[in-house]
């Protein structure tokens, strides 16, 4: 009953990246409506382009602004407001309207800033929400052989999952409206991401601070940033360059799901054909983020994280060197690209948040994260532009042979940089990382919250358990 409490803890404090997944998944589809309703003003601006990449400049905003205030305020102080700025902005995307007697120019525009503050809210997500779940995945009664999968199922899963939400919600809308409303399935696909981002609101309402934090933090007092910089900066790097590589080869591929689709419906124009394939497509990450989450407790991230790397690149190589045969067999084509994608979801994509929240210490735990993450998204923003559009068998195969290398590469510096981690590993590392700074005179008395509000959390906890003893 312990456990089962406490790992819905970490659920909580994890569930809202599920934003982040169907946030970045569902402007594909949006994309494709708006290019059927508004056609000559979206290509006069190139707002589908814009669309897509000013929310990777919210995330950044977010993830780099929120992981100071996750450190200096509070997890739940951030997690509380990443759910609300979601939840304002979901609603103002969908109900994005021009002046000037509905200028679609206007719409457009606001749709656009509506979704680079939708960013910084989803970005905050990552130093907040992913920290605090995973300071809650070791928590008393959270058992010591499922601390790494509870945070994997928590995290990781839920964006996956999101992204299949966000290609299954647009189809339902177009088969409830059809082909004549399609503004109402583009406002209700981007609208209805209020309904979770609430959800998680008010489940974190009666949430507290991680014991981690309120034991480790440097809240009150000055974060000595030179004394973590030359401990933490080699192990900082490293997962900051994986990121990069995981989210340069991962969001690009993105194009090729389209491509899939294009070549699976011979180019059809039926909206309901090309949503059920992405749906489809997009099936493939929860096999390997939930399979990878029941083994990285076995292997532990690290070497879960380069096993998944080096199986992601030998398909990738098997894609680009068999790419000719199966282009004549689509079916087959898809499954090895779903497996290519699964491969990455089982290893970096589950991984690389356990290495960011756990191998750095809880006095600046979300601005290490979000720094790691930051680097990540801009490299989406980056591989996004760099893998231009196929237009021979070389420019198909091109970005798998690339794709596949950069893994290789990943798992290298994975293997050669990267440590391993432990069942309570944070409790160690925070351990380790006072005595470093005693070692060099700083007074680590000062961290942690103030006793007040300790005894204030002690003391609700305690009056629970009365009431408890007394029934």
């Amino acid at each position: 009953m312990v456990q089962l409490k406490q790992v819905s803890m970490v659920f909580a404090a994890g569930t809202a990246l599920f934003s982040d997944g169907y946030a970045n998944g569902v402007i594909g589809s949006v994309n494709t409506l708006l290019k059927r309703v508004y056609p000559k003003d979206l290509a006069k601006h190139h707002y589908s382009k814009t669309l897509s990449s000013v929310a990777f400049a919210g995330t950044i905003v977010g993830m780099l602004t929120f992981g100071y205030l996750s450190d200096k305020v509070g997890r739940k102080f951030g997690m509380m407001i990443a759910t609300g700025i979601v939840a304002v902005f979901s609603a103002l995307s969908a109900a994005s309207s021009g002046g000037h007697h509905g200028s679609h120019q206007g719409l457009l525009a606001m749709l656009t800033a509506c979704r680079f503050f939708l960013g910084i809210g989803v970005g905050a997500e990552y130093p907040c929400g992913s920290v605090a779940a995973s300071e809650q995945s070791e928590e008393e009664g959270i058992s010591k052989k499922s601390q790494h999968r509870w945070f994997a199922l928590a995290t990781n899963a839920m964006i996956d999952f999101g992204f299949v939400v966000a290609a299954f919600v647009p189809l339902v809308l177009f088969w409830i409206f059809g082909e004549h409303h399609l503004r109402a399935v583009w406002r209700l696909s981007l609208g209805l991401g209020v309904v979770p981002a609430v959800a998680v609101f008010i489940w974190r309402l009666r949430m507290e601070n991680p014991t981690r934090y309120k034991k480790d933090s440097m809240r009150n007092v000055r974060i000595p940033y030179l004394l973590i910089l030359r401990r933490y900066w080699v192990n900082l790097a490293a997962i900051s360059l994986t990121w990069f590589i995981y989210d340069f080869i991962t969001y690009p591929f993105g194009i090729y799901s389209s491509t899939i689709v294009d070549t699976i419906t011979g180019g059809s124009d039926s909206l309901s054909t090309i949503f059920g394939w992405n749906v489809v497509i997009n099936l493939f990450y929860i096999p390997g983020t939930v399979i990878g989450a029941f083994v990285v407790d076995y292997l532990g991230p690290k070497y879960t994280m380069i096993t998944g790397l080096v199986l992601q690149a030998i398909t990738g190589f098997i894609m680009s060197g068999a790419y000719t045969h199966l282009k004549e067999h689509i079916g087959a084509f898809a499954v090895v690209y779903g497996i290519f994608l699964s491969f990455g979801e089982f290893g970096p994509g589950n991984c690389l948040g356990l290495l960011a929240s756990k191998t750095g210490p809880t006095a600046v735990r979300g601005q290490y994260y979000g720094a790691a993450a930051a680097i990540g998204k801009i490299g989406a923003f980056v591989g996004t532009w760099a893998f231009g559009g196929p237009d021979s068998n070389r420019g198909n195969t091109g970005p798998f042979w690339v794709g596949s290398g950069l893994a290789i590469f990943s798992a290298i510096i994975t293997f050669l940089f990267i440590r391993p981690l432990t069942q309570d590993g944070m409790l160690e590392e925070d351990k380790a990382f006072r005595e470093y700074l005693e070692s060099h005179g700083w007074d680590t008395t000062q961290m942690g919250l103030p006793e007040e509000e300790e005894w204030t959390s002690k003391a609700s906890h305690s009056d629970v358990s009365i009431e408890k003893a007394a029934v």
